[in-house]
């Protein structure tokens, strides 16, 4: 533990090595003004101006990120179908292609891909581990990632706004459900999510080149929207700095060393010249449908979402433009000096990127990651308010507001924790069973129940979407294969076994989301199929899981059933209560009784 070295919100003190003369801080209105330096340690000790260093903090944002590397569960089709599928195809030569990787829209990078492969390989060539290791491996590296990330932010909010705001913006990326879920996502709305740390870490540490060259990282390389973040920065930068060399000379050189060697290895893979973030742009911008095929939501589905993941936290963050107006108004303190950013600015790309994707018809839990850090941030400035004002307005007189003011806190960093870990326990015990499933098959071919070298086929049919990919195969003669459901949309596709498979405009493929025919099989090519037993049927979806002359249940696992469960002890886990308020269906992972040879063969 280290005391801060700076001031800002008369809660940081200065380094002793510099001044070691002792002053008795004054009481006032019970606010030290920015010109009272304290330099007492004891006062310093007094008034609790302790935060975690940077050491301690990495190791426990680390521990944090590697648990959600094991533990979490992928919450998104996407993830699977357009990143692990593409990677896996990359490192064995086999993988599920969609319409997005068709160089007839190419809309996704290879190079994207690339920088999560290399690590991989170099794993599998070194070691040679199963695939399914190098799919945790891969996750922990994403975790240590994030955590780099996540302490070079927590290093600047101590600069930008002091050690206060800072230890509860730390406490609230440890414990959250949000962090947990994107921390570890092979999706380029997690990338833009470390991008956002960099980023506004750089800029609250006044480092512009790093800022630009970051904010451009994560437009051109994972997610161009993510340039909303940059939005404030480059105001900053040309408006009040007014510094346009720098941000045009920074650009450029982004440009240089991203974009164009990323435009020709994405044109190698596609056999075309190929710039994806501009095809995404053109894609979801000047078509007539955009991404509104995929499903729309309602314009509070990210208020929900974020009060899931965020609790009290993301309720602080909604309120922190008024509880900076109230401070303003009824604490006579200068909460600013020119060494400082205008909270307008600096905590602006939320909003913006709230604002924007608030009125998009079509929403995704994923389209948040990027400002998942700055919902942290802003909800520790709104708990520094409330303590603030609650100091100026009930006690009145004291030698510091974190004196007085320890009982709202404490509390509040108590109750977002618990909430967030009770939504991530709920998570983890009520979703994870394709997981678990896909592990078994794993432990089939490990324990001699099957050779991993016959050709198998391991079906899905409405629970497509919940395939966790093909690194959970024991082997690469195991196939992804689907049957009809009610689902009516596009499933994904081999990728073609060719050499220049990539290059190749498979058949088959529309950007319409139009069910395309081709993709199912007949239940009779099936070794496996994955099915979730709900206890209903229709006739695109029979209720594999009872026709027990044909299927043998190998493992079965508890899923929750959320539309049987009551709605607040399916968000959240509390013990005794949530088993007794939730209703669990079985994820059955079933094995044919009877199997012909033709059929273990048997082509699509």
């Amino acid at each position: 533990m280290a005391p801060s070295n700076r001031q800002r919100n008369h809660t940081s003190s200065p380094n002793p090595k510099k001044d070691n003369t002792k002053k008795n801080p004054r009481k006032s209105s019970g606010n030290i003004r920015k010109e009272e330096i304290i330099t007492n340690q004891e006062f310093i000790d007094q008034v609790g101006l302790f935060y975690p260093s940077n050491d301690t903090a990495f190791k426990a944002l680390l521990s944090a990120r590697f648990c959600a590397a094991v533990w979490s569960h992928i919450s998104d089709c996407d993830e699977t179908y357009n990143y692990w599928e593409p990677s896996h195809y990359l490192l064995f030569g086999k993988g599920m292609q969609t319409w997005e990787y068709s160089p007839e829209f190419a809309l996704r990078s290879y190079t994207y891909l690339m920088i999560h492969v290399v690590p991989a390989w170099l794993y599998h060539v070194l070691l040679q581990p199963n695939k399914m290791l190098m799919f945790y491996f891969s996750r922990c590296l994403l975790g240590l990632c994030c955590a780099l990330c996540e302490v070079y932010f927590y290093k600047s909010v101590c600069r930008e706004f002091g050690i206060h705001v800072a230890r509860v913006v730390l406490v609230a990326l440890l414990f959250n459900a949000g962090m947990f879920i994107s921390s570890t996502a092979f999706l380029p709305s997690s990338f833009s999510m470390y991008m956002t740390l960099l980023s506004l870490g750089a800029w609250y540490q006044r480092k512009y080149e790093l800022a630009v060259f970051a904010t451009a990282l994560s437009a051109f390389l994972s997610w161009p929207f993510a340039v909303l973040i940059g939005v404030p920065i480059a105001v900053d930068l040309l408006f009040r700095r007014k510094d346009w060399w720098l941000f045009i000379q920074w650009s450029l050189i982004a440009c240089v060393a991203i974009l164009l060697p990323m435009a020709r290895i994405d044109s190698l893979y596609y056999g075309r010249l190929v710039v994806a973030p501009l095809n995404i742009v053109m894609y979801n911008v000047f078509t007539s449908h955009g991404p509104d095929l995929y499903g729309t939501e309602p314009w509070y589905f990210y208020f929900i979402n974020g009060f899931l993941n965020f609790n009290i936290i993301f309720i602080a963050a909604l309120f922190t433009p008024l509880a900076l107006v109230a401070v303003k108004l009824l604490v006579p303190v200068k909460l600013h000096t020119a060494q400082f950013l205008p909270y307008w600015l600096s905590l602006a790309p939320l909003y913006l990127w709230l604002l924007v994707f608030c009125l998009q018809p079509h929403k995704e839990e994923r389209f948040l990651f990027p400002v998942y850090p700055l919902i942290c941030l802003c909800g520790g400035v709104t708990i520094d308010c409330v303590q603030k004002l609650w100091f100026r307005l009930v006690v009145k007189s004291g030698i510091h507001y974190l004196n007085h003011t320890m009982f709202l806190l404490l509390p509040a960093l108590a109750i977002t924790s618990l909430l967030g870990l009770s939504r991530t326990l709920a998570l983890y015990k009520g979703y994870s069973a394709p997981m678990d499933v896909f592990i078994e098959l794993n432990k089939l071919t490990a324990e001699g129940g099957l050779s991993p070298e016959q050709n198998i086929n391991i079906c899905m049919g409405k629970e497509w979407y919940r395939y966790p990919s093909s690194f959970f195969l024991p082997s690469d003669n195991w196939q992804l294969r689907f049957l009809q459901s009610e689902f009516r949309g596009q499933l994904p596709q081999s990728f073609s076994q060719e050499e220049n498979g990539t290059m190749l405009v498979p058949e088959n493929m529309n950007d319409a989301n139009k069910e395309e025919p081709s993709r199912y099989v007949d239940v009779s090519s099936c070794h496996f199929i994955v099915d979730l037993d709900t206890g209903t049927e229709t006739e695109r979806e029979p209720n594999y899981s009872q026709q027990t002359e044909k299927w043998a249940i190998v493992k079965s696992v508890p899923f929750l059933d959320a539309a049987r469960s009551h709605k607040f002890f399916r968000a959240f886990y509390i013990p005794v209560l949530w088993e007794r308020h939730c209703q669990f269906s079985n994820y059955n992972l079933l094995k044919a009784k009877k199997h012909t040879r033709h059929n273990h063969n048997k082509p699509l």
